[in-house]
């Protein structure tokens, strides 16, 4: 592997809550109420492992987390996957990490039968780069929320098709 890439891990240790916690107050968006569901999600597949639904990759670079993706089938659907987080300390936002955290998390969802992958996001302007990222990974938007989150605060919702699948 070259040098300047970070390996990826999927298996979760209990040190991930406060690294996700840290990574998500870092990036500098989401509201504390959001980095407590973020690591929510951490817990419950820690206290649950994959029956929680919830999959995990991290990017780490000398025990450093340098982003992560948490991602995992929606119920009721047979192939349909939700991309739950992507976060990259901000620090490295804007050389490509989130792109390869992205690929990867997809290429994992394929190998586990998921045929779509749904992401969503907030229409507020701060949320304007996020969306652009998606697009530019070929994510297209499927569906527009309005007043979802709070009054003014559309939900977006995007999808990808996965592997040339329907």
């Amino acid at each position: 592997m070259p040098q300047n890439l970070p390996a990826w891990r999927d298996v979760l240790l209990p040190k991930d809550a406060e690294s996700v916690r840290r990574l998500c107050r870092a990036a500098g968006n989401f509201t504390p109420a959001e980095e407590e569901v973020a690591v929510e999600l951490v817990s419950e597949r820690l206290a649950k492992g994959l029956a929680s639904g919830y999959h995990f990759l991290f990017a780490e670079k000398d025990d450093f987390l340098q982003g992560y993706a948490c991602f995992g089938p929606i119920a009721c659907t047979l192939h349909s996957w939700d991309l739950y987080w992507i976060v990259v300390d901000k620090a490295l936002q804007g050389r490509g990490l989130g792109r390869r955290i992205l690929a990867e998390a997809e290429r994992r969802v394929a190998a586990a039968g998921g045929q779509r992958l749904y992401v969503e996001t907030s229409a507020k302007d701060q949320y304007e780069p996020t969306r652009r990222f998606y697009e530019q990974c070929g994510y297209r938007k499927e569906a527009e929320l309005p007043h979802f989150y709070a009054p003014h605060d559309a939900k977006i919702i995007y999808l990808k098709i996965l592997a040339g699948k329907g």
